[in-house]
């Protein structure tokens, strides 16, 4: 009963038929027009079972990273693979760390298993892997980095990664949490690949529900060592990624043009967003992914919750940040280039309009 249930992003804006929803880090492009035809395609065979091993989609995987698929494991999105990791390797009277912006799933997930989650601070909205390694004792047993990190959109370096690794013990598993992996340009940052790869102890998740555009489908996928591999195979449901999208997420992974384009828009559209939010006074944490995450100024009526309220009475939805302890922030996804102009000038209106007027409700 410790657990607040997860609520994702709101879908509407009140007394609008058509609601920019900038709420929940969904793909602007959405998925490859492959992807959509290999579900379609599938409707005639929805009596069957899928693939339990999601063997083609593994393999798949495996030749477009350059790693074995049989240390590929898939499941209900990447979510039910960080709860399976939890329920593997923690348990009552294991604590288990995250930074403190870090995304929701992980206390969640560790409070399910009778573990204790433990928080450490960040550093200008960063992990801190100093932070992270001083909180570490003989009752850790997982440490979750997002990296990039949701709600942030910052990343650490690929030498900040290795020496998060390097300090923990070998009986702590390092979960590094990829989800938004293929919009990252920086040429200093790591997925987990790597390090996972090579050491007995990480595992790197990622998902086809952002760049992907398949959050509707619910699949994502780990790569580690056999032997943890093996010990989620062993707690997982036998078809825990159901056959629709496993059919779309290997149409989809066929289509690296798609993402490429995905990528380079995100880039582009996220740079012009931030721009202008930013020369309304607003601070922009630099991100790396496909949103922001914007705070407001500490006044009447120009706080983030005054914001939103004004964004939504004019049809676009964001997140609040209050569960991330970033109450005075919003979170907006970066969205088509039309949705991008609505969001800039509505919050340039807002910034602009006496503050009695930007916070008061309609």
């Amino acid at each position: 009963m410790e657990i607040s249930p997860y609520v994702g992003g709101r879908s509407v804006a009140d007394g609008h038929a058509n609601t920019i929803k900038l709420s929940s880090n969904e793909s602007a492009l959405g998925p490859s027009p492959r992807a959509q035809a290999a579900y379609r395609e599938l409707a005639g065979a929805l009596h069957r079972y899928p693939d339990g091993g999601a063997t083609d989609l593994r393999r798949a995987l495996g030749a477009l990273h350059g790693i074995d698929p049989e240390r590929i494991v898939c499941g209900n999105g990447s979510d039910e693979l960080l709860q399976l990791l939890a329920h593997a390797y923690a348990g009552p009277g294991d604590e288990v760390i995250y930074s403190r912006h870090g995304f929701l799933v992980y206390p969640l997930a560790t409070l399910a298993v009778g573990a204790t989650p433990v928080v450490a601070p960040e550093t200008e909205y960063t992990a801190d892997v100093d932070a992270i390694l001083s909180l570490v004792s003989e009752r850790t047993r997982i440490v979750y980095l997002a990296n990039p990190n949701n709600p942030t959109g910052t990343y650490i370096p690929r030498g900040e990664l290795r020496r998060l690794w390097g300090g923990l013990p070998e009986h702590v598993v390092l979960v590094v949490d990829s989800a938004y992996a293929e919009f990252v340009t920086a040429t200093d940052y790591d997925p987990g690949l790597e390090l996972a790869r090579m050491a007995p102890n990480v595992v790197m998740t990622r998902t086809f529900s952002k760049a992907y555009g398949l959050a509707a489908l619910r699949l994502g996928w780990a790569y580690a060592a056999p032997a943890i591999i093996d010990v989620i195979h062993r707690i997982r449901g036998p078809f825990n990624a159901n056959a629709a999208a496993l059919a779309a997420a290997l149409a989809a992974l066929e289509d690296q043009d798609h993402i490429d384009r995905s990528r380079r828009d995100n880039e582009a559209c996220r740079g012009a967003l931030a721009a202008r939010l930013a020369a309304c006074g607003l601070h922009v944490v630099p991100s790396v992914c496909n949103f922001l995450l914007v705070r407001f100024p500490d006044e009447p009526g120009r706080g983030a919750a005054a914001a939103d309220r004004y964004l939504s009475e004019r049809g676009v939805v964001a997140r609040r940040m209050e569960p991330y302890h970033l109450g005075d922030c919003l979170r907006i996804t970066v969205g088509l280039e039309a949705e991008n102009e609505v969001v800039a000038q509505v919050l340039e209106a807002f910034m602009a309009a006496p503050a009695a007027e930007a916070g008061a409700e309609r």
